[in-house]
Formats: C-alpha cells, structure tokens, sequence
C-alpha cells in the first residue's frame, strides 16, 4: 500500500465514539493546560540560558519573535483542533491530510519534543528543588544532583532529582485526568500568581544600566573547548530558536482533544488564549530580569555558577531580597511539576493515537477502564524519560526539544493549508483568516528558527529523524492499520 495513504475523516470520527478515554475537560481547564505546560520552562529555566548564550537584555525581543512564530502556527492547529478532535495532535492531524509516512515523521518528532521537553524540565526542577533544599541548610553532595557530563569531581554521579520527579508525576498520571487536571489548575493559580509577583516586586530593583547595551555586540563564548556565537541580531534570532521549547504548551492542548467536553470549540479558544497570556508574561518577565541582573552574571563559570539553573530566583537572591527569591523558589519547585505533567501527559496521548493506528506496539494504546488512563504507556514513559534526565545536561535537552517543536509547527501550516485545498467543504468552526499568508509566514518563520539552532541540536535531531525514517519503513509501514483494513 501506498506510503502516502491518508486516514479518512470518517476513521478520525469512529475512533472518537469507541475510545474510553474520558471527557472530562472544559474549555477552561484545558486553558490551564496550556498555561500550565507554557509558564515555567520558559520563565523559570531558559531566561538564564537565553540572556548568556543568544541574547542578553534583548532577550525580551526573541520572546516576541518566537511568540509571532507560534501565532501563526497556533492558528493553523485550532482550525485542526476543529475539524479533527481527537488525541494525538499535530501527528493525527497530517495523517488525515497529507498521508501516512508524513504523519509518521511529524509524530516522530512529537516524541523529540515532548521527551526532550519533560527532560528539560526535570533536570530544571531539580536545580529549584535543590534551592529549596538549601533555604531549609540541607545540602545534597554533588555527585547526587548533577549529570556526569557536568559534574567535576571523579566517579559515578546522577541527578537524582530529576530522576525522582518524573516517577512522582507518573504515579499522579496513573490516577486519572479528572484528577491530575485539578492539581494542575490549583499549580497553574500559584505560578500565575508568582509570576506577576515577580513582575512588580522586581519593578522595584531593576538596574537600567543592565539593559545597556539593549543589544549586545555580537561576539564569541567559549567554554571548555568549545565556541558559541552569542548577541547582535543573530543571537536574538538564535535566541528566539533556543527558548522555542517554553511555547510547547499550546500544542499540549490539542493532544487533549479526546478528553474535552466540546473539543471542536474548547480546544481553539484554549490554544490561543493559553498562548496570548503566557507570551506577555514571558516579554515582562525577562525585562524585569534582565534588569534586575546583568546578563553576563548567568555565566556558569562566573560568579554565580548556580544562577543559569535557577535565574529568577538568584536575581532577587543577588538583588539582596532572599525572601523572595524563596518564595519564588518554592512557587517554581512546585510549578514545574505541572509543567512536567502536561508534557508526559500529552506524550502518552500522541503514543496512543500513534498505537491505535498500528505504527507502534499495542501495549502504548491500552486504557485501563478504571482510571480511563493509558497506564502502561505512562510507566514505559517514565522510565525512559526520568532515566535520560538524570544523565543528560539541559542545554543538549532544551535545544532538541525546540527541534521538535519548530518541526511540528512547520509540518502544521503546511497541512491545514493542503486540507483546505483538498477539502474546502469539511465542517470548520474555526477558520484561519488569510490562510496563504499565514501559512506562508507560519512555515518560513518556524523554518528559519530551526536553522538558527545549534549545530548540535540540528545533527541530533536530524539524525533522530532518519532513525525514525528506518523504523517506520523496518517495522511500521507493515504493521499500520491503514495499510491492512481486514486486521484489528
């Protein structure tokens, strides 16, 4: 059969009537899904690592173009999200327009950033939690709390941390959606409200001789051995592609679509609400941080080796104001846990749609009629994500999982607009306005991101694809459903 077949409307539809997950989510829990997986990495973790390696001060500008990219690529995904509500996401969404192998790789690099996301975010609570540890003068050895890439000392060493949150999150997963939403929504209200905390409490120590230059001159760091291009006008656009991944959230949404109420409305309104309230937050954010804490003092060999881990809470920790910095710490210790739910949340939901098509094993597609949660698929996952994170630095992780996410974007302007072409009389609720135009900007925008990653990041990622291209033609293209009608 033919690699490029595509899975009809009417498949989508009759996958949605027999699933036994459950429609629990309204239109303002899953906002706070999206809210919820979209403030924390972003705010939390990569303003230290986005003003020292790509942007310093300016950093509030490549909030903005990443912001304008993840518009138009919202957009496209809520026209999707109405036409086909149903879990797996912008995976699902190719496999019903352009064909098969499309959907394949898309959901492969669905995987890439939602893994490599989780990840991030774990070895990122970890560094919190370890703050938090300290404000109560527990300190844990090094060669517990740090992966072996980064750690200095000899012999064995994890992050144990990251490793024991991950496992935490999944048993909460286990439980049920209903109940793993409620924990988010109360989360969700608490970062909210650190983040407009840190908002105006920093207002009061910002420093404007620390936004000067706004844009630093272009140059060169370099660090054990190696040399990274920072500032100027490329480091804000490579700074837009690095801090990608904290955009993750409003994509999340849409792989909830199979436990919404009314997901043909609910999902468009939460995907762009969720992504209009987190992007203002994100540019004020790192104004006031920037401010608040020159952009050189991240360094990790610096002064303040810790800060890059933990950059909201160190500026007001330096700033004199150790207050707050604990009850920033301990709202984003708790607030990235929801951040790591969402993600392992919406992984398993694209595994199992890509299971119940028959491209991965059924174990991933199993729903345990309890708690109406795809258990295995869970436990699979957390095994594999909590073991990479204790091991793996967070640069490595964050600038993967922006791959992933550019990527998925990109394949989604291209899909909608091939669907509305090929099937302009489909039932859309919801509709992209100038489709061409934004398709076109959405595509060329989220491109041109992923070439302004690191080198690092593009062979990794790249390579992760071809790796993906051998598996489905090796074990998938056999085993799909779409390319054997007569098997359940």
């Amino acid at each position: 059969m033919s690699i490029w077949r595509v899975k009809p409307i009417s498949a989508f539809e009759a996958d949605m009537k027999k699933s036994d997950l459950k429609r629990v989510l309204g239109k303002w829990s899953l906002t706070a899904i999206g809210v919820g997986a979209i403030i924390g990495g972003g705010i939390f973790v990569l303003t230290g690592t986005g003003a020292y390696y790509h942007a310093g001060p300016a950093l509030a500008i490549s909030f903005i173009i990443a912001g304008i990219a993840c518009v138009f690529a919202a957009l496209c995904y809520s026209e999707f999200a109405s036409i086909l509500p149903v879990e797996g996401s912008a995976y699902a969404y190719a496999y019903g327009t352009i064909g098969e192998v499309f959907a394949w790789i898309i959901g492969w690099g669905l995987i890439l950033e939602y893994a490599m996301g989780s990840m991030t975010v774990a070895v990122s609570w970890s560094g919190y939690f370890n703050k938090l540890l300290k404000i109560f003068h527990i300190h844990l050895p090094d060669w517990l709390t740090t992966d072996p890439a980064s750690y200095t000392g000899e012999g064995f060493s994890m992050n144990l941390p990251a490793f024991l949150i991950v496992l935490l999150v999944i048993s909460l997963l286990i439980k049920g959606t209903k109940s793993a939403a409620k924990a988010n929504n109360a989360i969700v209200i608490l970062k909210v409200s650190a983040v407009i905390f840190v908002i105006i409490a920093g207002l009061f120590f910002i420093n404007t001789a620390n936004w000067s230059p706004f844009i630093p001159e272009a140059t060169q760091i370099i660090e054990k051995e190696t040399t990274h291009n920072a500032y100027g006008i490329g480091g804000i656009i490579s700074g837009a592609a690095a801090i990608f991944f904290a955009y993750v959230g409003f994509d999340a949404v849409s792989t909830q679509a199979g436990e919404a109420i009314n997901p043909k409305k609910d999902v468009p309104f939460a995907i762009i609400a969720s992504l209009l309230i987190c992007t203002t937050l994100y540019i004020l954010v790192s104004l006031v941080l920037t401010g608040m804490m020159n952009y050189q003092d991240f360094n990790p060999l610096g002064k303040y080796p810790e800060a890059i881990k933990a950059p909201v809470a160190y500026a007001f920790d330096i700033a004199g104001q150790g207050w707050a910095g604990s009850i920033i710490t301990v709202a984003a210790t708790i607030g990235l846990v929801s951040v790591l739910m969402v993600m392992i949340m919406g992984q398993s939901r694209i595994f199992l749609g890509m299971s119940k098509d028959g491209l991965i094993p059924s174990v991933f597609s199993k729903v345990n009629p309890i708690s109406g949660t795809p258990k295995t698929n869970l436990m699979i996952l957390g095994i594999i994500i909590a073991t990479v994170a204790a091991f793996t630095p967070i640069n490595k992780l964050a600038d993967m999982t922006s791959f992933g996410t550019l990527f998925a974007f990109t394949m989604v302007c291209i899909a909608v607009w091939i669907l509305r072409v090929k099937q302009p009389g489909l039932t859309r609720t919801f509709k992209v306005p100038a489709l061409p135009i934004i398709a076109v900007l959405g595509i060329a925008i989220n491109s041109y991101l992923i070439f302004n990653l690191s080198k690092d990041a593009q062979l990794l990622s790249f390579g992760w694809l071809i790796i993906g291209i051998i598996v489905y033609f090796g074990y998938s293209k056999k085993r799909s459903k779409l390319n054997n009608p007569t098997e359940e």
